[in-house]
């Protein structure tokens, strides 16, 4: 991946909005009904990303001063991984957890976890996380994985 990933400021939210979205409608559609996008993506909108940039550590990934993915680490637990659809497969993603994973070892986690889409298991999987469990939130199903970090 060309460009940096950095700490997402509040002047974010609007565009991190719009990849989180853009990703849902666009690749998550593909395993989730539209319902379920719907009601995931109410908690995407501006106003719900600023308060997650307000309350964890948000990373953005930007190439050429637009920004292309984003993941959220809240103590062990990651969050929000989404990168725009017209950037996958670009190392966008694994640019992000890898700073997740730095992260999270400086602040010294031994675990991450997280609650995969359907649409982003063999992703996660292919990082070396591992199944854990299903979780059922409705008709909307997502795999927690989970990640042993080096010491």
């Amino acid at each position: 991946m060309k460009g940096t990933i950095r700490l997402a400021t509040k002047d974010d939210a609007a565009e991190v909005s719009r990849v989180v979205l853009s990703a849902l409608h666009e690749s998550n559609a593909r395993d989730y009904g539209p319902d379920t996008i719907a009601r995931v993506a109410r908690g995407f909108m501006p106003d719900g990303i600023a308060a997650m940039i307000a309350g964890r550590q948000v990373f953005v990934a930007v190439d050429d001063e637009r920004i292309l993915g984003t993941a959220s680490l809240d103590g062990g637990v990651v969050r929000a991984v989404f990168v725009a659809p017209d950037a996958q497969g670009r190392g966008i993603g694994r640019a992000l957890m890898a700073e997740i994973e730095r992260t999270a070892q400086g602040a010294g986690v031994a675990t991450l976890t997280l609650q995969s889409s359907l649409t982003a298991v063999g992703f996660h999987d292919r990082l070396g996380f591992r199944t854990v469990r299903e979780h059922h939130h409705g008709d909307e199903r997502t795999i927690v994985m989970a990640l042993q970090l080096e010491s």
